[in-house]
């Protein structure tokens, strides 16, 4: 009777870790932007496909935020840029879509940046390299020296890109 505790025990255990990652929806950054401004800037890139001439929306009209995402468990790909910390580890670091945004360059729209602020130290593997980071996402402002955002994220995970 023990033995088949300890079995039931362990098989629901597994199937709870399951179930809570089975809900994690792979995203990626076009998924954080609301479908007007998605249209907004496939029209503006339009001619510039066909024309090489560009007239990008003003960055005030972009960045807005789907509500519908606030406390989904997500996976996205990114770079991080450490806010908190040294070389080594980064307890506070912005997630963005490329390497060097915020940093030589004018940010991107603030839905195109994660904040996150984590009990966990991310280790130097993640700070130069596309990590994929898990999490509950938060449709929120945060205001850093850096850049603003309108996601953060918390409950991380964080693990290399493949």
């Amino acid at each position: 009777m023990k033995k088949l505790t300890t079995t039931l025990g362990l098989s629901v255990a597994l199937f709870s870790a399951f179930s809570v990652h089975a809900d994690t929806q792979e995203i990626e950054w076009i998924d954080l932007v609301p479908a007007q401004e998605q249209a907004m800037i496939r029209e503006a890139t339009q001619p510039f496909l066909a024309e090489h001439s560009w007239d990008m929306p003003e960055q005030n009209k972009l960045g807005s935020v789907r509500k519908e995402l606030d406390g989904q468990r997500v996976k996205i790909p990114g770079f991080i840029i450490p806010l908190e910390g040294d070389d080594e580890i980064a307890t506070e670091f912005l997630l963005v879509p490329y390497y060097g945004a915020c940093i030589h360059v004018p940010p991107p729209p603030t839905n195109q940046i994660i904040y996150v602020n984590s009990p966990k130290d991310v280790s130097a593997q993640g700070l130069w390299d596309t990590v994929y980071l898990t999490g509950t996402l938060r449709t929120k402002d945060t205001s850093t020296d850096v850049a603003d955002t309108g996601y953060q994220m918390i409950d991380i995970e964080i693990a290399p890109y493949q």
